[in-house]
């Protein structure tokens, strides 16, 4: 249940933990590159190492989860760059995703290696407070949309509900009882890793609750990267993919092609690449192509 004011916010702290348990078990069973001025990014040093902290914020007033879930694809093929969302962000159906169903399923094993090249990103947004940032101290105190993978959004399902018996669950998105996040990042394998980070021990916000209610009021929507209407549409995405991976004028994406070769270029790992994980790799979204397989 969103919370409209701020006392009921107040109200409802303890109790919410449940909520979110429940929500980030459906995120785990169900399965926008966004370059806007309101999303923070840890800075690294030269060797790939990082240190900051931040603290996660609840639910926006109005709004009913304090996360949001979003796919990308991202890739090059002869005919240039996909950079774009994935539709089945919002629930429907995507050209990239279909194509990648079809050369799973073409018998051909090279076509798997393509699948993984151009398969879907899974990345969260949440609104955060940054604590400490002393590349960027100016941030320090401000709220800003956050983007993070996989491995983040795992730490806070252990800490809402922990493996250990002498561990007591805890909301991390709580402004009273929730905990600041230590961002520890450094270079693993070519990869930023981010093992190490962790949320320190509980502790409220502020003392001043007309701070706090200050921070709750100055969070960023997260509705807006489930807006139907900021998608592309299927035609238009499918129409531009043909293009992009050199099938204009041949085979439509839903036709099943017999052994298709390979016809997509990997993304380079260079400075030159203009989108890439900033997450480690995870098995998410090679899971949902062999699911359309066995669906096939």
């Amino acid at each position: 249940m969103s919370a409209t004011s701020f006392a009921a916010l107040k109200k409802s702290s303890k109790s919410s933990l449940r909520d979110l348990v429940t929500a980030a078990e459906k995120v785990t069973a169900r399965d926008e590159l966004n370059t806007n001025e309101n999303i923070w990014k840890p800075e690294v040093d030269k060797a790939g190492n990082g240190y900051s902290v931040i603290r996660f914020l609840p639910a926006a007033p109005g709004e009913e989860l304090p996360w949001v879930k979003v796919y990308n694809h991202g890739f090059q093929g002869p005919g240039g760059w996909w950079i774009d969302e994935c539709r089945t962000t919002i629930g429907e159906k995507c050209p990239v995703c279909e194509h990648n169903s079809m050369l799973w399923n073409s018998g051909v094993e090279s076509n798997k290696d393509i699948v993984r090249k151009q398969k879907r990103r899974l990345n969260y947004y949440s609104n955060v407070l940054v604590v400490s940032d002393k590349a960027n101290p100016q941030n320090e105190g401000q709220v800003f949309l956050y983007r993070y993978g996989a491995k983040i959004f795992e730490k806070m399902q252990n800490a809402m509900q922990p493996q250990f018996e002498d561990e007591d669950p805890m909301n991390p998105f709580d402004f009273w009882e929730g905990a600041n996040f230590k961002l520890k990042i450094r270079r693993y394998e070519g990869y930023q890793n981010y093992d190490l980070s962790e949320f320190d021990k509980s502790s409220v916000v502020s003392d001043d609750d007309a701070r706090i209610e200050e921070i709750w009021n100055s969070q960023h929507p997260l509705s807006k990267f489930l807006d139907v209407s900021e998608f592309k549409s299927y035609e238009e995405q499918k129409t531009r993919l043909n293009r992009v991976l050199g099938l204009d004028g041949g085979p439509e994406l839903n036709e099943v092609a017999p052994a298709p070769q390979p016809r997509v270029a990997a993304a380079k790992e260079e400075d030159s690449v203009p989108w890439s994980n900033d997450d480690e790799e995870d098995d998410d979204s090679l899971s949902f192509f062999k699911k359309l397989a066995e669906e096939d």
